[in-house]
């Protein structure tokens, strides 16, 4: 038994050593923590391979980011806008070079299937290219003053420096979304990685390092949201937090940022819904709530887990979709074979397996496929679960309102489309909706009552463009847009200019001015 132990520790202590260290990112040098702890980055896949490991930070480091970001604002503020944007086309360069590495990597950490860690790569590039154009923009506009010889303007000005904290589920898009807006806009920023993913945010960062972005600007800190996120939140020379996660967590961050007079940004939850209409082509439609409620295994704040459909063709497309969602196969992200990878971590999987446990048993909904774990074989070492489908759901179950964020999708039946429209609108998010039909006057009042911030016709909720405003209304958010323009007003705010060159003082709104 002594030998045998011995062994374990010695094949331990060996695995360890042969398992990449990586480091934070603070004014411009890859540093330990100051904790000189670490944790270990694992694969969902295949819990045995372990990535790397990674800096457990703390306030310390946090403070040690902040004051890095401080001492480079100002150089960077007065850098012209146009000079700023052309390290992000540079940047953008970078990643499209080494797209199939981060592509690998981030499969590997996060589990996502090839294709879909493509296409999360393919988001960062488009937003970089995208928003770097905005360096020769950021408009503001002129407008006539109300007294002779007087000249009023507004322009945009930086917010100041920026917490950026990031979830798991688009290791590189997200943080992408966050931070070239807040580079353009002459803003630095301190990124906290989401704790799951941390090499994909650490292979964005190199890159800027290596498209020469300088040092200071970007910064950072790897470890867990309870120390890290907190205490950079809580930091008095931070002026913005953008924060992606769950909305409990956002909820948290909003009354800190209140307390502290900080300006804040939150991208939060979802229950996105489908509605199909009996004129529908079901074959699409199936195609599209397929791909909508297990792209990224539903580990989408977009992700269609909800699919209303008219009760004439309930029972036929019931059938189709368990159908085609039974065909689905299940496995490791980086076999080329793998339609649905596995889930992010050992808790999400006992919550998701905790709301099939509610669909069948506090709901009393009918089980339509999937509902176990996989645990056997090629699953042993890895978080899967079967694609899983709930019918005869009621708007009104806990399936069917609350979030998830796993591979299980509810169906409801409806009669009418305003019925079906009252569903999707019954509940407490409001991030994206869709509707199947080939009736142009349903897609248009479709579109018109649906309380989301985005709504596709003849797709699936997911399949956002960078250069559209991206975001929800109620529980999904605050109100602020990430991509397309309108990121702009997160990371900037407006000063008004006015210029008197009548020689002598004009008092608008008393002086008389005579025709």
């Amino acid at each position: 038994m002594a030998k045998a132990k011995e062994a374990k520790e010695k094949k331990s202590k060996s695995a360890k050593s042969s398992t990449k260290t990586y480091h934070n990112f603070i004014g411009g040098e890859w540093v330990k923590s100051s904790s000189g702890e670490w944790f270990t980055n694992e694969n969902p896949a295949d819990t045995t391979d372990i990535v790397g490991r990674f800096p457990l930070s703390n306030k310390e480091d946090v403070d040690l980011a902040v004051a890095a970001a401080k001492d480079a604002a100002t150089k960077w503020r007065r850098t012209p806008a146009p000079r700023r944007a052309e390290l992000l086309f540079r940047l953008g360069e970078i990643l499209r070079e080494n797209k199939d590495r981060y592509t690998r990597d981030m499969t590997r950490e996060m589990g996502k299937v090839l294709k879909e860690a493509g296409g999360d790569v393919q988001e960062a590039i488009d937003c970089t290219y995208y928003t770097a154009g905005e360096g020769r923009r950021l408009h503001g506009f002129t407008t006539p003053a109300e007294m002779p010889d007087k000249f009023a303007m507004c322009v945009r000005q930086p917010v100041g420096l920026c917490g950026l904290i990031t979830p798991f589920n688009f290791p590189m898009a997200i943080p992408s979304w966050k931070l070239i807006p807040a580079l353009v806009c002459g803003n630095t920023v301190v990124i906290k990685s989401g704790e799951d993913v941390p090499l994909s945010a650490l292979n964005l960062v190199k890159a800027c390092e290596e498209a020469g972005i300088p040092k200071g600007v970007v910064n950072l800190i790897n470890g867990h949201g309870a120390d890290v996120g907190s205490a950079l939140v809580e930091h008095e020379d931070v002026r913005l937090i953008s924060f992606t996660g769950s909305t409990n967590t956002g909820r948290i961050i909003a009354e800190q940022c209140a307390r502290d007079n900080k300006l804040v940004s939150l991208e939060m939850g979802g229950k996105n819904a489908i509605i199909i209409m009996d004129d529908a082509d079901l074959d699409n439609a199936v195609e599209g709530s397929v791909w909508g409620a297990f792209g990224t295994s539903g580990q989408r704040c977009t992700a269609s887990s909800r699919l209303v459909v008219h009760k004439k063709v309930y029972k036929k497309f019931v059938e189709k979709f368990v159908e085609r969602v039974k065909k689905l196969r299940v496995g490791n992200g980086l076999d080329a074979k793998t339609d649905v990878g596995p889930v992010i971590n050992e808790d999400a999987m006992q919550k998701i397996l905790g709301y099939i446990e509610i669909g069948m048993n506090v709901d009393k909904a009918t089980l339509a496929c999937g509902g176990n774990a996989l645990t056997k074989g090629e699953y042993k070492n890895g978080y899967f679960i079967e694609p899983t489908v709930f019918s005869d759901v009621a708007p009104n179950h806990r399936i069917g309102q609350e979030e998830i964020f796993g591979p299980v999708t509810s169906i409801i039946p409806f009669n009418t489309l305003d019925e079906a429209i009252d569903i999707v609108n019954g509940v407490k998010y409001g991030l994206s909706s869709a509707i199947y039909t080939q009736d142009v006057n349903q897609s248009f009042y479709a579109m018109q009552e649906l309380y989301t911030g985005i709504c596709y016709v003849n797709s699936a909720t997911i399949g956002a463009e960078v250069h559209l405003p991206f975001g929800g209304t109620k529980g999904t958010g605050n109100g602020h847009r990430e991509a397309g323009t309108q990121v702009l007003d997160i990371f900037s705010e407006w000063k008004s200019l006015y210029i008197d060159y009548s020689g002598k003082l004009q008092k608008a709104q008393i002086d008389e001015f005579e025709i």
